[in-house]
């Protein structure tokens, strides 16, 4: 009897990586914004409200903050609420970095927050 192998490739595709807790809160995605479940988060300092962050901003969403934990929030006709991770362990190759941010370039902060990529 001959046992035969064969090698095949997994990728995930999820976000959750691990058993690390995941806490979520609730809060707003600025208008403009049509975002996937696995988006770093940025706060915009004057309204509360979150967008992708991108390194270049400067109100204050330039800071990463959270990531979001719904499958997809569409906030291009307007505000809307949303439910994002503000704990948890998540896998970096399915997250979606804003401009000018990485896994490698946010890792610290994000440990941090209690956020592990």
């Amino acid at each position: 009897m001959s046992v035969h192998f064969s090698r095949q490739s997994y990728t995930p595709k999820e976000i959750i990586a691990g058993d690390f807790p995941l806490v979520t809160r609730s809060g707003v995605l600025a208008a403009g914004q049509n975002l996937k479940r696995g988006a770093v988060l940025g706060r915009i300092t004057a309204s509360g409200k979150f967008v992708l962050s991108a390194s270049a901003a400067s109100d204050g969403s330039q800071g990463v903050f959270a990531i979001l934990a719904d499958e997809e929030a569409d906030a291009t006709a307007g505000d809307v609420g949303i439910n994002f991770y503000v704990t948890g362990q998540f896998y970096a190759p399915n997250l979606t970095f804003g401009a000018g941010h990485t896994a490698d370039s946010t890792r610290d902060t994000l440990r941090d927050l209690g956020i592990h990529i």
